[in-house]
């Protein structure tokens, strides 16, 4: 059976046999022997691939138009990364995505796997490399070190358009929830003491808001993304390319993919240089550091349900405890809070690859790219955790909400216009000794009517810039 037949490749090392079922060839098999060191591998990313794909079909074109290969076979390549496009034979690249080589195994996995499809395609076996062989024709005026870097920055773009997507959809989630909760009164918080009137409408848009304008950031860091080094081959001087083989690949990569790839200005500093990747890294960061946030308040929000503020009530999604009855937790928010742990670990792995680049290579790229398309998919599933078992159904307890707000000293800010700021602090100082409720010490003292005290702590009028129609007081007589 086909199954059970070998072939034997051979490569700078010596002989190796292959199943014949396989795509990949002796330098995929080394790859798998010396790097056996995470669970990630290179076909848990899926648009990593298309970013390989993007960059052998690009070169190949290239090729082809500039007579460095045959017609016939960079037809034949641009076939198979074709298919690899459309999501077939992605069980072929098996290898790890933390890999020694500075990408080498990744490239010549790639190049493998086309080439042998490319073969197919043309009639021939896998293996039989003059006709098409992973170095001379798929690899053709490249190295791993121009080759490698821009299929990342094309597979995390197109990671990137998806990440924006589940960001919309997160930002959306919150709106709703700041459109039904804006009658709402509540407590605002500083410093986790009570601060001033607001209403949780106010409190959910404001995380809508965060999230939102961290949109443009994120399409501003993967725009860099778009700028390649196609052509830079070895270190950046072009060696093994013919004139003009670097523009003319760009513009393939730019024409399949329709999006705004851009040729390095100077190769030599863009092979070794990373900082694309770390600057999109700690984008992916300040989304999870607000997320984080996002977490902690719907935690402290909901804390009790009893003896916390529980000014809202999180959906129940399992019991909370092996030992005491009745008792849920707020698992979602955790979990999201956790997801956002890891995605700041990743980025500090990725500044310290970074920074790793000796000469004109950076050997640690491997793991950079690990950590940017985990972050990616981490953020992506986070969002939509948070939002569809979380924030979708928080309920408000609206009278808890309003019972707090009453029985806080924060309503005696809202003073500070009518009786001014030494005179409010007195309030608050005698409200604290007597313990009694703000609004009545006013109207007992004859401070306020009644009704200028009802007009001035409207929850209308706490939550905006209003101008009341009230006479200051200058002085309530009170000892100092």
């Amino acid at each position: 059976m086909e199954n059970n037949k070998v072939r034997v490749e051979s490569d700078l090392l010596g002989s190796r046999e292959l199943p014949n079922s396989v795509l990949y060839g002796v330098q995929t098999l080394r790859a798998m022997d010396n790097f056996n060191i995470s669970p990630f591998k290179l076909n848990n990313y899926p648009l990593f691939i298309h970013g390989l794909a993007w960059t052998k079909m690009g070169a190949a074109r290239a090729n082809g138009k500039l007579g460095v290969i045959t017609h016939e076979c960079a037809d034949a390549i641009e076939k198979a990364c074709q298919e690899l496009l459309e999501g077939k034979h992605h069980e072929h690249f098996p290898i790890d995505m933390i890999q020694g080589g500075a990408g080498t195994s990744t490239n010549m996995n790639a190049n493998e796997v086309i080439a042998n499809r490319a073969l197919e395609i043309l009639g021939h076996e896998r293996g039989h490399y003059k006709h098409c062989s992973p170095n001379d024709h798929v690899n053709a005026s490249q190295s791993t070190n121009d080759a490698y870097p821009t299929a990342i920055h094309l597979g995390l773009y197109a990671t990137h358009l998806r990440v924006i997507e589940h960001m919309k959809s997160f930002v959306a989630a919150l709106r709703v929830k700041g459109k039904e909760f804006a009658h709402v009164i509540k407590m605002g918080r500083t410093q986790l003491q009570d601060a001033v009137p607001m209403t949780l409408g106010q409190t959910f848009n404001g995380f809508a808001s965060i999230i939102e304008e961290e949109i443009p950031n994120l399409r501003h860091a993967a725009e860099q993304l778009l700028t390649i080094n196609m052509g830079a081959t070895a270190i950046g001087t072009g060696i093994c390319a013919v004139p003009g083989y670097a523009e003319e690949c760009t513009q393939a990569i730019k024409d399949i993919t329709g999006w705004d790839i851009k040729l390095a200005e100077d190769l030599v500093g863009a092979t070794s240089d990373t900082s694309h990747l770390i600057g999109y890294s700690q984008a992916l960061k300040r989304i999870a550091v607000k997320v984080s946030k996002i977490s902690n308040d719907l935690r402290l929000l909901s804390s009790g349900p009893r003896c916390g503020l529980g000014e809202i009530e999180l959906p129940a999604r399992q019991p909370g405890s092996s030992i005491m009855p009745g008792k849920v937790n707020p698992v979602i928010p955790e979990v999201a809070s956790q997801i956002a742990y890891k995605i700041i670990g990743n980025d500090v792995c990725v500044t310290m690859a970074g920074e790793s680049a000796q000469m004109e290579l950076n050997a640690m790229e491997p793991v950079m790219a690990q950590c940017c398309f985990e972050s990616s998919d981490y953020l992506m599933v986070g969002l939509d955790t948070l939002r569809d078992l979380c924030i979708v159904g928080i309920k408000a307890n609206e009278e808890r909400c309003r019972r707090h707000v009453s029985e806080s000293l924060g309503i005696v800010t809202a003073l500070n216009p009518y009786i001014g700021y030494k005179n409010s602090t007195k309030i608050a100082k005698e409200a604290i000794a007597t313990s009694r409720p703000i609004t009545e010490i006013v109207i007992e003292k004859g401070i306020l009517t009644q009704a200028e005290l009802d007009m001035i702590l409207a929850p209308e009028n706490m939550i905006k810039p209003v101008h009341l129609d009230i006479k200051q007081l200058d002085d309530l007589g009170y000892e100092d």
